[in-house]
């Protein structure tokens, strides 16, 4: 199949809609949530374009139409990557989230996630469903493949960390939220992410159960919406357990760090499969006060590459020089 970048017209539709996030410096990270979110460090990145959404059910057709791609979700695992698989749990699927209807141990994901057989990014929610209607949301069952092959059909990249946490702070230096330090000001949701005890009760206060269509909720300063909530998005840093300190003098500070080793990326907690983790961002609908609280800027969590779940999307950059 081809992945042939696209053609003049379909690219610059694909780029006219992004904007312009300035180079700076700011501080990276948080010392006040989770451990992996540490230390506060300073970060210089240059200016870029940055998708001012989340990349829709649409415009990943329009790919999958003009290449003949099949998404990660699509293809049948290889054995030989995943010893000691049971050989009826080998075909093409995803992660689909499955509420209880009761109180549940929320230290087992088990307790809410199905791997769902033929659930991909036309059938999020499995055998059955479908993305009719749902033009406007975010695709999801995205690997890291399947996005690094969509950005470079779309002439774009993938952002690093950095570059993606500079973009959801909007210029907001540590502020909590893309948008400032109140969660919900005066009352008004300013993100699609969980209400109610997770992973049983979805009051969905802000309007959405589910995804919810790309700019439902307010930009923040850089004109970006959905950095906060809706679905994670793939950063290409890999995935380590802390930041690096911060630089003693200014004159050290980071230029457009590109994160950890891809060695370091591994999940100790299964070491028969080395499969490296990338960095994802941003928290998406399922994010809850009483579970995950990642719906902030500095927040973190580690995505093996070969994994694709129906929370899990993406957006792309054009670094300054190469822009729209």
């Amino acid at each position: 199949m081809s992945l042939a970048n696209a053609d003049s017209s379909s690219r610059h539709q694909q780029q006219a809609d992004m904007r312009l996030v300035p180079g700076g410096t700011f501080r990276m990270g948080s010392d006040k949530h989770y451990p992996e979110e540490a230390p506060v460090h300073r970060v210089t990145v240059d200016g870029f374009w940055m998708d001012r959404t989340l990349v829709t059910n649409r415009r990943f057709r329009e790919f999958v139409e003009a290449t003949g791609y099949l998404t990660f979700a699509e293809i049948a695992p290889d054995p030989e990557d995943y010893p000691g698989a049971l050989p009826h749990m080998l075909k093409a699927g995803s992660l689909v989230f499955d509420p209880p209807d009761h109180p549940v141990d929320l230290t087992h994901f088990s307790n809410w996630w199905s791997y769902k057989f033929g659930a991909n990014w036309r059938r999020p929610y499995g055998k059955g469903s479908s993305i009719r209607g749902l033009d406007d949301h975010p695709v999801v069952h995205i690997s890291y493949r399947d996005a690094e092959a969509y950005a470079a059909w779309a002439g774009k990249q993938l952002p690093t960390e950095a570059e993606w946490e500079y973009a959801a702070r909007g210029g907001l230096d540590q502020a909590e939220f893309a948008w400032g330090d109140a969660f919900t000001p005066g009352g008004r949701h300013m993100a699609n992410t969980w209400q109610g005890a997770f992973p049983r009760e979805n009051l969905a206060s802000d309007g959405y159960a589910r995804t919810s269509p790309v700019g439902a909720f307010p930009p923040n300063d850089f004109g970006l919406v959905d950095m906060i909530g809706n679905v994670w998005e793939w950063t290409t840093d890999w995935y380590s357990t802390r930041h690096t300190g911060d630089a003693p003098k200014a004159c050290c500070i980071p230029e457009n760090p590109r994160g950890g080793i891809e060695a370091g990326s591994y999940d100790p907690r299964q070491p028969q499969i080395r499969i490296p983790r990338k960095v994802i961002k941003g928290g998406s609908h399922l994010c809850a006060p009483n579970y995950c609280r990642r719906y902030r800027p500095a927040a973190r969590h580690p995505q093996p590459v070969d994994s694709s779940a129906n929370h899990v999307g993406f957006r792309c950059i054009i670094r300054e020089g190469n822009g729209p």
